[in-house]
């Protein structure tokens, strides 16, 4: 049975999630800011139309964003957390292979469907995913994954395929493709853009067409891929198992700037307790620890910036461990006289916690510790993050990340559930 994927791609996925609780913003300019109210990471297409480009900071824009009462957003990404799970689970009903590939995209294998009309498929997905989430969504079927973005490319833009776009079906595929930038094209980024350009390839259609000995030449075995998945052989399998993660990283950029080692402790800690909830819910182990601090790039002040990697002597997942071994490491680094911006800490070399490899000299009591993990996660997951969490970590935390205007989390904090007034 030869493969056909629906790429199902939420749109304006963030400003989408601050309309779902707020009916009155549709129709309204959105931008979502990211961490600290810095930079657009978000724009609604209202928002698009204005000019607003994605990644300039927020007061180049104020005064634009004043005239035209663009409706201003601090990242949620609680909330974004949390309903893109459920988009997520409302896409299982419809196909037993997904591939989750971000937070607002994913592939669903639709090979045993085409004895229907795949693009009625579609359409009764994204209503089903609009009615049980209220994210609207796009939709692009193809018989690979490369002309599946091409075709939910087409879904989103194109008024009258009423958010569903069916290649397979596509009388005039040539001229479509015609129509495709190649830096458009799923897996070219902007070096091979260029050079693709230089050469006379500007379309998704040239590139199919182009010789394969010069792509191989060029462009490696991937190039190879990527074209042939153009002409319409599928390369690229769904991943229903995703490979382990390589790494877990936590860091922030100060809500202002950090001036003590004592507010750096705080902070590392409680990144780091962060993160080791992340390799516990993966059921990971870190053998190597790295902690890195730095100042603000964008100042005339005096500049600083460093690093320091661990080797753990047993892989672990317990944040007291990894606290103590971190903190450790920072005082080695850090350095007085200095405004830090930003730090964090980052977990590798992970491994399976159930195949850690003991040491001879490991005084840790490693059952004992499981159990308090398990119970910290417990009591945090039902009464909310934070709940539970260690002195170090710090109480008033005035270094903390800046959100002066994020939505509620309605979905997951019952302080803040919507309130409905009849």
């Amino acid at each position: 049975m030869p493969p056909v994927f629906a790429l199902v791609d939420c749109n304006n996925f963030y400003a989408s999630c601050e309309r779902v609780f707020n009916p009155r913003l549709a129709g309204q300019p959105i931008v979502v800011l990211s961490n600290n109210d810095g930079c657009v990471v978000a724009r609604s297409n209202e928002a698009k139309a204005l000019g607003v480009a994605m990644g300039v900071p927020e007061f180049q824009i104020r005064p634009l964003l004043r005239a035209h009462r663009v409706q201003v957003f601090s990242s949620n990404y609680t909330l974004y957390g949390d309903l893109s799970q459920r988009v997520m689970e409302t896409l299982e009903q419809f196909s037993p292979n997904v591939e989750i590939s971000s937070i607002d995209e994913a592939f669903l294998s639709v090979s045993g469907f085409t004895s229907r009309n795949l693009t009625e498929y579609g359409r009764i997905v994204r209503t089903t995913v609009k009615r049980w989430t209220g994210i609207p969504v796009s939709v692009g079927i193809a018989e690979t994954k490369t002309l599946a973005k091409i075709a939910n490319r087409v879904a989103k833009r194109t008024p009258d395929t009423d958010g569903v776009f069916d290649l397979l079906a596509c009388s005039d595929r040539d001229t479509l493709l015609g129509t495709v930038a190649v830096a458009d094209v799923w897996g070219i980024g902007p070096s091979y853009a260029r050079l693709l350009t230089q050469h006379g390839i500007t379309t998704a259609l040239q590139l199919r067409e182009a010789d394969e000995r010069w792509i191989r030449r060029h462009m490696g075995i991937v190039g190879v891929r990527l074209v042939a998945e153009l002409r319409g052989r599928s390369c690229l399998d769904l991943d229903a198992c995703p490979a382990p993660k390589q790494g877990i990283t936590c860091s922030r950029s100060f809500g202002r700037s950090v001036c003590t080692l004592a507010e750096m402790e705080e902070a590392v800690s409680s990144y780091i307790s962060r993160a080791a909830e992340k390799l516990r819910g993966e059921g990971l182990a870190a053998m190597v620890l790295t902690v890195f601090l730095m100042t603000n790039a964008f100042t005339n002040e005096p500049q600083y910036r460093n690093s320091v990697t661990y080797s753990l002597p047993v892989g672990t997942d317990t944040t007291s461990e990894l606290i103590r071994a971190a903190l450790h490491g920072l005082r080695t680094i850090y350095r007085d006289g200095y405004r830090y911006k930003k730090a964090g800490v980052m977990f590798t070399a992970l491994v399976p916690a159930s195949q850690v490899q003991p040491d001879l000299f490991d005084h840790q009591d490693r059952p004992r510790s499981k159990r308090l993990m398990t119970a910290l996660d417990a009591i945090n997951d039902r009464w909310g993050a934070g709940t539970l969490q260690y002195a170090a970590s710090g109480l008033t935390k005035a270094w903390k990340t800046q959100f002066h205007r994020r939505s509620p989390t309605y979905t997951t904090d019952w302080d803040e559930l919507p309130v409905v007034n009849a």
